[in-house]
């Protein structure tokens, strides 16, 4: 048994910069806001937003400072920018916002599906994904920030909602156990402040492997499902913390 996580991350295409591919202007839009800092340009992205493609979508991420701890931790800079001339529109900063294990590989990528969280706010997302599915004990978790965008300000709206987490101890060779969760996000009813209440579908899988006559078998256990809502309050989506990444 080879187990790989399965970890939901965006996989969605869109044209890019007018004059040349926005990866091209990550690296002028890291020195024009930080040009103290080193880009990760293989862990960075950027696209033009579906929505409105006129603007572009990036998440810009920072290295470390290179200390060996559990965890390495690196900033994240979302912003949107003008299609046509690279020009920064709207950008938040966010220190340590990257965490990554010791032993596991990371990803971010932008998610773009429509989250009409308002009538006149729509938001986009930043998914973060943690892969350790080599070894013995193999884990992954993706979570999702959502950032709402009004013409002029970005903000964010949701804080690292866990949407994939899964971990699992085994033999190397086929016996073991896996859990794997994962949570679905659609918009609800308007509520406080006209804002849509988000809606979380929620899945719990446990999985066993063992040989047996000399083959290696895996069963899935019944799945567990379980729904709740997110309320928007005080400017944000209240994530509890049992379904939430650490920071």
């Amino acid at each position: 048994m080879n187990k790989k996580l399965i970890l939901l991350a965006a996989s969605l295409f869109a044209p890019m910069l007018a004059h040349a591919g926005c990866e091209d202007m990550m690296q002028t839009w890291a020195n024009t806001l930080h040009p103290e800092k080193t880009l990760d340009s293989a862990l960075s992205v950027c696209e033009a937003w579906p929505a409105s493609p006129a603007l572009t979508l990036a998440a810009l991420a920072f290295s470390g400072d290179g200390t060996q701890s559990k965890e390495n931790a690196n900033d994240l800079e979302v912003l949107v920018a003008d299609t046509a001339t690279g020009e920064i529109v709207a950008h938040v900063y966010e220190p340590s916002a990257i965490r990554q294990r010791a032993g596991a590989s990371a990803d971010i990528a932008l998610d773009t599906a429509p989250y009409q969280v308002a009538p006149t706010q729509r938001a986009f997302g930043v998914r973060m994904s943690s892969d350790g599915s080599s070894g013995p004990k193999p884990h992954g978790e993706t979570s999702l920030s959502l950032y709402a965008f009004d013409g002029q300000t970005l903000r964010p709206v949701l804080d690292r909602l866990t949407i994939s987490q899964a971990s699992g101890e085994w033999d190397t060779h086929c016996a073991g156990w896996y859990d794997s969760t994962t949570r679905t996000l659609s918009t609800g009813a308007p509520g406080a402040e006209g804002y849509a209440s988000l809606k979380i579908a929620e899945m719990t899988v446990h999985s066993v492997s063992r040989i047996a006559k000399g083959v290696c078998v895996n069963k899935n256990g019944a799945p567990k499902r379980k729904n709740f809502t997110l309320a928007y309050r005080d400017g944000r989506y209240a994530v509890p913390k049992e379904s939430q990444i650490k920071g």
